[in-house]
């Protein structure tokens, strides 16, 4: 549960150009593509293959 002290270090965080959000995979059509490397994986995928990176 977010506090409001939370919000407030996620708003600074943001105005600095920090992304505040969880990591997750990203989508390429019917593939799911890691956030860090760009490795395209099956939609069932738990972990990249490439790099290792676990949401």
């Amino acid at each position: 549960m977010a506090t409001a002290n939370d919000d407030i270090f996620d708003q600074f965080l943001t105005e600095r150009g920090h992304a505040t959000e969880a990591p997750s995979w990203e989508q390429d059509y019917n593939k799911k593509r890691c956030p860090d490397c760009g490795g395209l994986h099956e939609m069932s995928a738990d972990a990249c293959t490439v790099c290792g990176w676990q949401p």
